[in-house]
């Protein structure tokens, strides 16, 4: 891995940040973000969205991580929901199956709540299992060694390993998922786009080839530092029994996300050494969490950047447009 071809020295920072999402990217602005989807006859469907703003807490060092943490949670679960319901409009009737919990769940509620009460679900879902496997799991499977190891150093290291190993565990398998390869593929697409804004090229997918599919500012790199902080701090507390480890473990979540936020944000914005040796266990993980783009990747991860890129007055839409993002007609 060659760190110069990652912390860029003639690069100029931005917060543009994106997400891969069902065969597209979202790609998030200063004033606006677009989610843009290759449909399966070719075309590229796109939406563009005002940013939602944020309070006096988004100002705040470490609690605007939490913030950030939440809303981001929120938008991208929403997001992914919404891409999957643009590929199923588009995509040929004799070869969809008929979702019968989604078609009760219409009926019964109306689409816009349906979709409302499915997003909520997917989030609390998302974050019980979260909690459950990575945060719960590996203090109370340690718990068994109590008896064994008198040393609270040693166990929260052995506890912090293997919350990293599970970790580890489960990106490596999804990734050998064949849809998961795709949003990989996408990921690498949007992380090769944005180094190529940030270096003030011209944005095309012979350009944005050039660069590596590792970011610094990236969700996978946050969640490595999520890791290691929370090895740090949790070793603070000792190793009291167990339901005050798990109390003690819940409590410190939102301080954890914070704090690897804040980390997250420096690294993003800095290439002295430090920065770099802190970001090295992230950037190794991103090859798990990216591959290479083809061409036609890119041509989406570039629109939906251009589409974020515009004058603020320019009109929000939702419809299929040329590569450069702009609107070709509106939404059938």
């Amino acid at each position: 891995m060659d760190l110069s071809k990652i912390f860029l020295k003639e690069a100029c920072p931005t917060k543009v940040g994106g997400q891969a999402v069902m065969e597209g990217i979202m790609m998030r602005g200063a004033q606006r973000s677009a989610v843009a989807n290759r449909v399966p006859d070719g075309r590229i469907h796109i939406k563009t969205m005002p940013n939602k703003k944020l309070g006096k807490w988004s100002r705040v060092p470490v609690i605007r991580g939490v913030v950030s943490f939440v809303t981001s949670l929120v938008q991208g679960t929403g997001t992914l929901m919404y891409s999957a319901e643009v590929l199923e409009k588009y995509w040929p009737e004799d070869q969809l199956e008929e979702d019968k919990l989604t078609k009760w769940m219409n009926e019964k509620f109306g689409e816009k709540k349906a979709w409302n009460i499915l997003l909520y679900i997917s989030v609390a879902f998302s974050l019980v299992v979260s909690i459950g496997v990575f945060v719960l799991l590996p203090t109370a499977a340690v718990n068994l060694l109590g008896g064994l190891i008198k040393s609270a150093v040693v166990l929260n290291l052995i506890e912090g390993v293997l919350r990293l190993a599970i970790f580890l565990l489960y990106v490596w398998a999804i990734a050998k998922m064949e849809d998961i390869k795709t949003v990989f593929m996408y990921h690498g697409a949007e992380h090769k786009t944005i180094h190529c804004f940030e270096n003030g090229l011209e944005l095309t997918p012979e350009n944005a080839q050039q660069f590596y599919t590792l970011h610094p500012r990236c969700g996978t790199s946050f969640l490595m530092f999520v890791m290691i902080i929370s090895l740090i701090l949790f070793s603070l507390f000792g190793w009291p029994n167990l339901v005050m480890r798990l109390t003690s473990r819940l409590l410190l979540i939102p301080v954890v996300a914070g704090l690897s936020y804040e980390l997250l944000k420096w690294a993003g914005g800095s290439d002295n050494a430090l920065v770099k040796l802190l970001s090295l266990p992230g950037l190794y993980v991103q090859k798990l969490t990216t591959n290479e783009p083809t061409n036609d990747q890119l041509e989406i991860a570039i629109a939906a950047m251009k589409a974020v890129m515009v004058p603020e007055d320019t009109p929000y839409f939702e419809g299929f447009c040329d590569k450069d993002g702009n609107l070709i007609s509106p939404e059938e």
